[in-house]
C-alpha cells in the first residue's frame, strides 16, 4: 500500500517528539501540488502537534511540494535538503523551522 498525503498528515501528531520542540509555538502550512493537491497545516503548541486540513491565517512557515515528492522526502527516499536545492521543495517564512521539522518527528 502506498502512503498518501492524507495518511501521512494524519500520522504526524503520533510521530511528534515534544522534547524536540520545547518552547516552540508555530504553525506550518503545507501546500501540496500534483496527484494529491491540497492544503494542510500543523500547529505545534505547548508540546503538542495538531494537524488540520485547510489554510491557516498566519503560518510561521509555508512548505510547498509535489505530493508524491513530499511522501518520498518524509519516508527518506529523497533527501529533504537535496529536494530543496533542486526546487522540488519550496519554503517561505521561518527557514530555521524547516531544519527543526526533521528533528521534531520520528520518521519511519
Amino acid at each position: 500500500m502506498s502512503l498518501t498525503i492524507e495518511t501521512l498528515m494524519s500520522k504526524m501528531p503520533g510521530a511528534f517528539l515534544p522534547e524536540k520542540a520545547t518552547g516552540l509555538n508555530a504553525v506550518i502550512q503545507f501546500k501540496f501540488t500534483g496527484a494529491e493537491a491540497g492544503e494542510w497545516y500543523a500547529e505545534i503548541k505547548d508540546g503538542k502537534c495538531a494537524v488540520e486540513k485547510g489554510t491557516h491565517a498566519s503560518p510561521k512557515m509555508t512548505l510547498t511540494a509535489d505530493s508524491g515528492d513530499y511522501v518520498k522526502i518524509f519516508t527518506g527516499e529523497i533527501d529533504g535538503m537535496q529536494a530543496f536545492m533542486q526546487g522540488k521543495l519550496k519554503l517561505a517564512g521561518d527557514l530555521n523551522l524547516a531544519t527543526k521539522l526533521t528533528q521534531m518527528f520520528k520518521i519511519k
